[in-house]
């Protein structure tokens, strides 16, 4: 599943040097301003926003409104453009216009990682036949380079796993009721009055921004292309002072970790949940704001990026890099898809941590191994099925449970498997 130019499309006629790039713009929120900042202040870097197409024709911005327009599709139609940047927040029109845009042969760069998430392998595909190139790197950790690097520099290089903070939001919170010893609550008011979180913040704090971009990791990690209700996500609306408190005397952390991994038999897994991760991990220093990856790789070993996953600035630089990037020639090349894609295991065990005052979710889940309980703080550390964790995810959500992986993980039991088996039917 290469994405290579063709020689005779737009995407590979490089406009003259003597000129700065014609840039459309596509939405005009925080990272498009973000974007438009930074090229103001760099004008030497030779890029030049001349069309901003917006939806709300009546909002006030920081520019004169005689600079926008509403039409996007006027954008996809103008070759004088020499690239567009599509960064909205409807994730069912982006994939519109990005794919329309491919077809007709278009550089895109986009940071929409909730639309790549369910239609990478479209696009992908797109690419191939329409000789456009699309670049994303600021869809996933903002700031750090982590797509280029999985692409380009470990392209060849098995991986064993990649493990990372993906969500500056919930990340802020945790670290917030560490330092302060609070609840969510008061966390979290803080973290949407610094910007930090959104009004709904529902699918930053449930991990559901955080599992598209692991989706994305994984396609350019192990080639794999996962549709995101494959990958298990639970995130911390339930967590309490109790849960931080239990993590700290175990001289640990509670992060929001997407944890990809592959198996001894070749096949790759992935989810996204809460877990507890102690000093001997680099994650457990990024607090805040910030976004952390580590890569172990077979031959390279533990490579650490960490860097700013939010902000208008910070992913505003990430969407120049591309620009940059696509200046040069540059495709992504999904270089292990092309090899053969890994097949996708779920049929695992999960170590957890479950804090519930609804006893019917322990018999929900199904434990296969209980090795603590704690009546009167309302836990129990064990392992569960991990087919289990993402069939009753929603039920978990609904009773206001909390739920931590330890970092544990094994083969599901033939006991257990039969089990799971029997209840899917």
């Amino acid at each position: 599943m290469l994405a290579n130019l063709h020689p005779n499309s737009p995407s590979s006629t490089l406009p003259s040097a003597a000129r700065p790039w014609r840039v459309g713009l596509i939405g005009f929120g925080c990272v498009g301003q973000g974007l438009y900042d930074i090229l103001q202040q760099r004008p030497e870097v030779g890029f030049d926003i001349s069309r901003i197409v917006v939806k709300n024709q009546t909002k006030e911005r920081t520019l004169p409104a005689n600079r926008f327009e509403f039409d996007a599709d006027a954008l996809l139609a103008d070759d004088t453009l020499d690239v567009l940047v599509e960064v909205i927040d409807d994730a069912d029109e982006a994939f519109r216009l990005v794919a329309a845009a491919l077809r007709r042969g278009r550089r895109v760069v986009t940071a929409n990682k909730a639309m790549l998430a369910r239609h990478l392998p479209e696009l992908v595909q797109l690419q191939r036949e329409g000789q456009g190139t699309l670049l994303y790197e600021a869809a996933v950790c903002g700031s750090i380079p982590v797509i280029r690097t999985l692409d380009a520099y470990f392209g060849a290089e098995p991986l064993r796993r990649l493990t990372g903070i993906l969500n500056g939001s919930s990340n802020y919170v945790l670290t917030r009721m560490g330092e302060e010893a609070s609840n969510y609550g008061p966390a979290l008011a803080e973290a949407q009055a610094k910007g930090f979180a959104e009004t709904d913040p529902s699918l930053d704090m449930g991990a559901f921004d955080p599992r598209s971009k692991a989706v994305l990791l994984a396609a350019h990690a192990y080639g794999a292309f996962l549709q995101p209700e494959q990958v298990l996500n639970l995130g911390i609306e339930g967590i309490s002072a109790v849960d931080i408190a239990f993590a700290a005397i175990q001289g640990q952390k509670i992060k929001v970790v997407a944890g990809l991994q592959r198996l001894p038999d070749g096949r790759v897994t992935a989810l996204v949940t809460p877990q507890f991760v102690g000093p001997e991990s680099p994650l457990y220093s990024v607090d805040h704001e910030f976004n952390g990856v580590v890569i172990e790789a077979d031959f390279a070993g533990e490579q650490f990026l960490r860097g700013r996953g939010a902000g208008g600035h910070p992913t505003g630089s990430a969407v120049l890099a591309d620009l940059a990037a696509l200046r040069q020639g540059f495709a992504y090349q999904y270089p292990k898809a092309a090899a053969g894609a890994p097949a996708y295991a779920s049929d695992l065990e999960v170590e957890i941590y479950l804090r519930t005052d609804e006893e019917r979710l322990i018999d929900l889940l199904d434990f296969s191994e209980i090795s603590e309980e704690a009546d009167e703080d309302e836990y129990v550390v064990g392992y569960v099925a991990l087919e289990n964790l993402i069939r009753h995810r929603d039920t978990l959500r609904k009773y206001g449970a909390f739920v931590v992986r330890t970092g544990q993980l094994r083969p599901i039991s033939t006991a257990v498997a039969a089990v799971v088996e029997e209840e899917s039917l």
